[in-house]
């Protein structure tokens, strides 16, 4: 039997978490009336995630990377290797809820101009975290610098389907015919605002991206909530500036930059006398904003975890 849906997890260094994407796979697999295979690419770990996933029944196939990449770099991989006709992107810290396979390939199906479908993500407290939003130009920055972006730019509200700019790539159901007519994941989008301009690219080539509440997974956000967050916060800023000058003009570029920088300026300053608010933190978001080629990033981390590998 041909396979339906490929399920496509990228793990680094998150053996726990991948383990409990893993056993959600699994539960899934037995409610589905089609056939399903699950690849796992794990981006050079060190802390046994490679056996882990070798020694798991849900695992199909296993991608060993002896160098460790960026997000859309590996995304293309592994849509490139996937034999389904749907291909379910995963991060290993995305934990799907029942049914939220079986939700999003039926948006997909039912759409023939779709060509990608987001989960509604929750954090690990069951609180629902915002996962859609309007694709970024200087008016929704303004809309941010006005702390409007709640109510006008995030997308994910609802619980019917709906029609959406972006969705975030921790669940994302893809149509692999579609992904390959745009040329896959723009590999120079490290990791942050690659599933923007995915789905960009979507959208310029005629397709469309659904937003689908029936379908939910936990999303314990290890890409913004784990170490090094000061190259966390210089890649996310590089990123969406490369973003900006990708798909709009340089003043947008620009305007983009100060709007941002004075949302944060503004945080950082409110974060002074609130408790649990790093003003510190939010500051540094400012200067990155401003100067987003300055500084390392995680694509730098990931060259010196390269080194070290080597040495």
């Amino acid at each position: 039997m041909a396979v339906e849906l490929s399920f496509c997890v990228v793990n680094t260094e998150q053996r726990e978490l991948l383990l409990r994407c893993l056993d959600a796979i699994a539960a899934e697999q037995r409610t589905l009336d089609f056939e399903t295979e699950v690849l796992v690419l794990d981006n050079a770990s060190g802390d046994g995630s490679a056996g882990a996933a070798r020694g798991h029944p849900a695992t199909t196939q296993l991608i060993l990377l002896e160098r460790r990449r960026g997000k859309g770099e590996n995304d293309s991989d592994l849509l490139q290797r996937a034999s389904g006709r749907y291909c379910l992107l995963l991060n290993e810290d995305s934990e799907l809820q029942p049914g939220a396979t079986a939700a999003l390939h039926a948006a997909l199906h039912e759409r023939d101009d779709a060509a990608a479908a987001g989960a509604r993500l929750l954090r690990p407290d069951g609180r629902r975290q915002a996962s859609a939003w309007r694709f970024p130009t200087p008016l929704t920055a303004l809309v941010g610098a006005l702390f409007l972006h709640r109510r006008f730019t995030v997308q994910s509200r609802g619980d019917t389907t709906r029609d959406i700019d972006w969705a975030q790539s921790a669940a994302l159901l893809v149509r692999r015919e579609a992904a390959e007519q745009i040329g896959w994941f723009d590999p120079a989008f490290f990791v942050y605002s690659d599933e923007v301009d995915f789905c960009k690219r979507l959208r310029d080539a005629g397709w469309r991206t659904l937003y689908v509440p029936a379908a939910a997974a936990i999303h314990h956000e290890q890409l913004s909530t784990g170490a090094v967050p000061e190259r966390r916060i210089v890649e996310l800023s590089r990123n969406r500036d490369l973003y900006m000058r990708k798909h709009h003009s340089p003043p947008a570029a620009w305007a983009v930059r100060l709007l941002t920088a004075f949302t944060y300026a503004m945080r950082s300053l409110a974060a002074l006398g609130l408790p649990r608010h790093d003003a510190r933190r939010y500051w540094r978001h400012v200067t990155a904003t401003l100067r987003p080629s300055r500084g390392e990033g995680l694509r730098e981390a990931a060259s010196e975890h390269n080194r070290g590998r080597r040495l």
